[in-house]
């Protein structure tokens, strides 16, 4: 039915259909929105496609291969064991298929409509989707942008074949006998583990004095010891000078320690932050405000300065994180709805899938102190627990961050095996304003890892059981 002057006419529209997007979507459908989402690329946008999934399916095949290899001290002896590519990287699609098949399913079911198409704002209520072929202008009542982010491109290091973006190294067809990487954050680190396991020889080179300079230096340490164990070369407080390039190879050159070296390899990894995509979607035409940094502004509800328009994710400020945009993309939907909901990142968790896994939520030790907290940090180690023992992989530590005047817990950080599902009870904590004490006298199946949030626990009042 065409209503004014337009056939689409829909109550909600979501542009991107990423972790941000299509949750948003969901939501606003299950509160009886009308709701289209459009999306540029492919449907689950980089996360499932070319970001969280496709690399943590690497990370799992590498943990694999490097298990099998190395468990000759636990018994479990393995001889001429090989790396089928092709079948890891088959293995990884089939994995994305699955997610990305699930949310197509989940938009039939709750009747959501999905435009491929690139989508540009004409006023404050409509929108012009292209694609290849023709133009369609969709007028909205309120609108959710979740465009989310793309990897930033260096000018001397342009990406090309053998100069490649995350996206591209996911998408490689052979393990690298050599790889570079510039760029030591979360995902540098990351990937650069999931190759060494599978039998590249990596070199990571950092500007900053660390790699992971997002984590406390000491978590950061026991992933750099980890990788220098699997033969990891790590340049810090150095700087990529430029790259040569030839059909088969490169040749990175960097100054390290002052002196400037010339680093062969297969190929060079880029991976030195992400940029918002906010550039093509007509945002200044229609007035929406920006910071310095080409984010969107927006209020406690999501809301940016044109009053029916919307923005999460990766475009708006703070950590770049899949579970961020999922959760503002809710609050954005009962926003629309007429619910009373804001955003609140109190107990948002970080975690890096290294080796060992590295996990942070609430404040840390420092940020604590600068805030003007009176804490207490206790920590408990790995090595004292059960379940890492019986895993064979105790190295790592939790440090719970506890107000001295009544227990409260405002922040812990976790580094070891699983701690990317250990922080899940740390958040829970934090969100419901838990003591020290009610962590306690929670009682903790053994043997489990969980059981380390408690021993910590029991270290913050105190009383630790199993260490002195």
């Amino acid at each position: 039915m065409v209503v004014g002057d337009f056939a689409n006419e829909v109550d909600t529209l979501v542009i991107g259909s990423g972790p941000g997007g299509y949750v948003a979507a969901i939501r606003a459908a299950q509160l009886g929105q009308k709701v289209t989402v459009v999306e540029k690329a492919t449907i689950g946008g980089v996360c499932l496609n070319v970001g969280c999934i496709p690399s943590k399916a690497l990370i799992s095949a590498g943990h694999k291969f490097h298990t099998a290899k190395h468990s000759d001290d636990i018994g479990i002896v393995a001889e001429n064991v090989s790396v089928n590519f092709d079948k890891v990287q088959e293995w990884k699609s089939s994995v994305v298929n699955k997610l990305t098949g699930g949310v197509q399913g989940l938009f039939k079911g709750n009747k959501i409509d999905y435009v491929q198409g690139e989508a540009y704002f004409s006023s404050e209520d409509t929108v012009k989707v292209a694609d290849e072929n023709s133009a369609t202008t969709y007028k909205f009542k309120n609108c959710i942008i979740a465009t989310g982010s793309s990897p930033i491109e260096l000018p001397a290091f342009k990406f090309t074949d053998r100069v490649i973006s995350s996206t591209g190294a996911l998408a490689l067809k052979e393990v690298p006998k050599k790889m570079v990487v510039i760029g030591g954050g979360y995902i540098g680190v990351e990937l650069a583990g999931a190759y060494s396991n599978l039998g590249s020889e990596v070199t990571i080179i950092e500007g900053a004095k660390q790699i992971l300079p997002g984590f406390e230096k000491q978590m950061a340490k026991l992933v750099e010891k980890r990788l220098k164990k699997n033969n990891v070369t790590i340049h810090t407080d150095a700087k990529a000078l430029g790259v040569d390039e030839s059909a088969d190879g490169v040749t990175v050159k960097a100054e390290v320690g002052g002196e400037e070296q010339a680093i062969e390899a297969d190929y060079l990894l880029v991976t030195v932050g992400r940029k918002a995509n906010t550039d093509e979607l007509g945002l200044e035409a229609i007035g929406i405000e920006m910071t310095d940094r080409g984010l969107i502004k927006i209020d406690k509800q999501t809301r940016t300065s044109v009053k029916n328009i919307y923005a999460i994710g990766d475009i708006v400020e703070g950590p770049a994180l899949a579970h961020k945009a999922s959760y503002e993309g809710k609050v954005a939907a009962e926003v629309i709805a007429g619910e009373k909901s804001e955003i609140d990142y109190l107990g948002i968790p970080a975690v890096c899938f290294s080796d060992p896994e590295l996990a942070t939520v609430g404040y840390t030790e420092a940020e604590a102190k600068e805030a003007g907290y009176d804490v207490k940090a206790s920590k408990f180690p790995y090595a004292a627990n059960g379940r890492a023992l019986s895993l064979n992989d105790t190295e790592g530590f939790m440090k719970l961050i506890t107000r001295k005047e009544d227990g409260l817990l405002i922040g812990a950080q976790v580094a070891g095996v699983n701690a990317s599902d250990v922080i899940a009870e740390l958040g829970l904590a934090i969100e419901t304003g838990m003591t020290a004490e009610d962590i306690a006298l929670t009682i903790h199946a053994h043997p489990t890892l969980g059981e380390i949030t408690m021993e910590a626990a029991e270290v913050a009042l105190g009383s630790p059981i199993h260490i002195m």
